[in-house]
This record gives C-alpha cells, structure tokens and sequence, in this order.
C-alpha cells in the first residue's frame, strides 16, 4: 500500500522536483499539500502546486488538497525571497499561469480533516520553512499526536550551513517554529544537509530523464538550480536535491544511517548562529529535570547523517524515467 504524505512547502525548484517524484511514484499517496512562504511567496507556492498538478492526469492528482499556509514566520519578520536559487516565481524560468487562483480560499483548517481521516496510515513532510507545522502544534496539539510520523527536512550538524556558516535555510528562515515542532513532535526524523547535499543530480542524468522521462519541466528547473550552485561553486558536480531525498527518506529508509540524539535550535533575530542545529551527543544525557523537579525523558529524533547515493541514484532515475535502473 502507498504511503499517505501531507507535504507542507514553500514550492521552489527542488520542491517542485519533489512533488513531481511523489507524483510518479506508486508508493507515495500525495494526499494534500500546504502552500508556505519560505523561497518563493505563499501566492506563487500556491500557483506552483496548482501548475505542477495539470502536468498530470485529472484522475492522478484530483484527490490531492491544495492547501493555504503560513504567509510569514512565527518571528513576526517579513520574509526574505530567493529569486537568485529559484527564480521569481519558484519555477527558475518557467512563470505558471495563475489564472483560476481566485478560487483558493484560506483553508487551513483542511489539515484538520486530512489528519483525521488518515491519523495513524499518515506522514507528514515538511520540506520548508516550519511555520504552518508549528501553528498546528500550537493549536491541535492532542490531534497531531495521532499523525504516525514526520520528516523534516533541516538543519546542519557540524556541517556548513546554507544560510549562514552554522544555518540551513528552513531553521533560519523561523527558528520559533522549527523549537516549537522538535518540542511537540513525536517520531521525527530530520533529514539535514548532512546527507542532502549529497543527493546530486548530475547534468547526465537530467538530460537522460528529459530525452525519456513524460515531465518536461525538469531539465529547465534543475539547469537553473544548478547555473546557481556552479556559480557559488565552481567544483560543484550537480544539484543538491534536498526536498526529493526527504521525500524519498519516507520509503526508503535502508538508504540512511542515524542517529537518536535531543536536538535544539539556535533563537534570536539577527546573527550567524540564528538557526543553528544543536544535537546533543553526550551519552549520558538522558534525563531531564522539569520545573516540577520531576524527571522525564529528554525527546531525541531520528537525524540522517550518511547516505548511499547507488541507492538515491537508482531509486531516482527509475521513478524519473519509468525506466529500470
């Protein structure tokens, strides 16, 4: 049976990417997805989800809830934009049309329904900025117990950041929701650039999905994520496809080796460390003394910190081009 995923997003390139291999492949059930600010505004995440569904069959995607999200961060900041990596409207040159976006209402309250009729068959990935997540922990919180897991896509663990030297974008971007979800949150794994920034997609390989692959988006979006990347490195071998890895993380998990460790993330408004990852990798932390001096278990996640790239290799190129790899 495929997995149900409920993916929040803020639909740039590599989310893009990400949606349209759950698209294609037959064990990933997109139920919904939410429509966050983060790389791109919530009004274009919105028309990149809509865009990217009508390059599929009606009957493949019809079920799927497109869903408003957050439109700024629990900081209370306006949102910084990367039309630099994603292209003004997310889709590097590609500008949806937007026309029918006049039917998409505040809807947000939808999750709740979702999560209710699925509750233990659901997953939910978060592959942007954590601010929608957040807000349903702040309000539902007995609710998103019910959820059987989540995986994240964030943070760096003594790795360098992409934000700042310490930083990954999705804990920068709102690090009050990123503490508020690894607070709340039971069964979450953490998908960091540790092992995302391994998962390159070569320009051999994306000109052989778009000579066979049935999705002609991919070459333009990925050429225009990778034009970025060379740019900032010029050794760069190919595009780090972050979003896709997490999404891929949900099903295939021989793919990883972890680690359970308690992990913190940096506060504050301005400086390098905002944001900032924080496991804790001292064995004997395992208690923790509350208000109450009582004693409980510290919550530990799941973090990814190596990955096989035969496996994200082959698993890609198969679901991309139809093709056995």
């Amino acid at each position: 049976m495929a997995q149900k995923v409920l993916l929040f997003g803020d639909i740039g390139i590599d989310d893009t990417v990400a949606l349209i291999y759950a698209y294609l492949n037959e064990d990933v059930d997109v139920v919904g997805v939410v429509a966050d600010y983060g790389n791109i505004s919530r009004e274009n995440a919105l028309a990149n989800i809509r865009y990217v569904k009508s390059l599929f069959k009606a009957e493949a995607t019809e079920d799927i809830k497109i869903i408003s999200g957050a439109e700024i961060p629990m900081t209370g900041e306006l949102p910084e934009y990367v039309p630099e990596i994603h292209g003004e409207y997310g889709l590097g040159p590609i500008i949806p049309p937007t026309d029918g976006m006049e039917d998409i209402s505040e809807n947000f309250f939808e999750i709740v329904d979702i999560i209710k009729q699925y509750q233990d068959e659901l997953i939910i990935v978060n592959i942007g900025r954590l601010t929608s997540l957040a807000t349903m922990f702040i309000l539902y919180r007995e609710l998103m117990s019910k959820v059987n897991a989540f995986y994240i896509m964030g943070g760096a663990f003594w790795v360098p950041g992409n934000v700042t030297a310490v930083s990954e974008a999705n804990f920068h971007g709102d690090p009050v929701a990123a503490q508020v979800v690894l607070t709340y949150a039971e069964n979450v794994t953490i998908i960091p650039l540790n092992v995302t920034e391994k998962a390159i997609a070569t320009p051999q390989m994306v000109d052989y999905i778009d000579s066979v692959g049935e999705i002609d988006i991919v070459k333009p979006l990925i050429d225009y994520y990778y034009d970025f990347y060379k740019k900032r490195n010029p050794n760069v071998q190919g595009s780090p496809l972050h979003d896709v890895l997490t999404v891929m993380a949900t099903i295939h998990e021989d793919m990883f080796t972890f680690q359970n460790l308690p992990v913190v993330i940096v506060q504050g408004q301005t400086g390098i460390e905002r944001g900032q990852s924080i496991a804790d990798l001292r064995p004997y932390v395992t208690l923790a003394e509350t208000e109450e001096e009582t004693e409980e278990e510290v919550r530990r996640h799941r973090i990814a910190f190596n990955m096989d790239y035969k496996k994200f290799y082959t698993d890609f190129m198969t679901i991309m081009t139809g093709q056995r790899f």
